[in-house]
């Protein structure tokens, strides 16, 4: 690939990634993307044969931002386990209320799936990662297991919370604040490490 095509591919995933942010995974279509790059409607369509294709690479930027957010947290968290488990998922909760249609996109992998476009190479090192720490938390743990619990619940919480529907039930309390009813629901009682 020349520097003029990779340039205009990362263009394209740059309009992607700015309309997603003002409008919503629901404006994201080729020709609108192709217009706010200031190409023709089937320029995208060179470097991404199928829509998902393009969806896919925007969604890696996601999971890209996110996994720098996650590690730069972890870099200055002096706790133990449990508290870096705890940054990560406060991590996790404040990119899904600051990029709520980022957020959005990569997790819809009804969506995704099929792209070629490594996205599972870039999503799940992030599992990974969040299973080994909730392994270190608790040993006796199947940390895997575990981690998909937690993950569903931080997810769920960033959704219903997104939905307005947490906000509904327990006033205007920060998500964060059920964090500590989530990590002892998964990982036992506390003991603030």
């Amino acid at each position: 690939m020349s520097d003029s095509d990779a340039g205009l591919r990362a263009r394209l995933v740059d309009v992607g990634v700015e309309l997603l942010a003002a409008e919503g995974p629901q404006a994201l279509t080729l020709r609108e993307i192709a217009r706010r790059a200031g190409v023709s409607h089937g320029a995208p369509r060179r470097y991404f044969p199928a829509h998902r294709d393009l969806l896919s690479a925007i969604a890696r930027r996601g999971f890209a931002e996110l996994s720098a957010r996650a590690h730069a947290v972890l870099e200055r968290e002096t706790g133990g386990p449990r508290a870096r488990v705890a940054a990560l998922a406060r991590t996790y909760l404040a990119f899904a209320r600051e990029r709520p249609g980022m957020y959005e996109l990569m997790f819809r992998h009804d969506l995704l799936d099929g792209a070629e476009s490594g996205l599972r190479e870039t999503s799940l090192p992030l599992f990974s990662l969040l299973a080994e720490l909730v392994g270190a938390a608790d040993p006796a743990a199947d940390a895997r297991r575990v981690a998909a619990a937690l993950w569903a619940n931080l997810h769920g919480i960033a959704q219903l919370w997104r939905w307005r529907s947490l906000p509904l039930a327990l006033g205007d309390e920060d998500p964060g604040a059920l964090l500590d009813t989530v990590l002892s629901a998964h990982l036992g009682p506390g003991d603030g490490r």
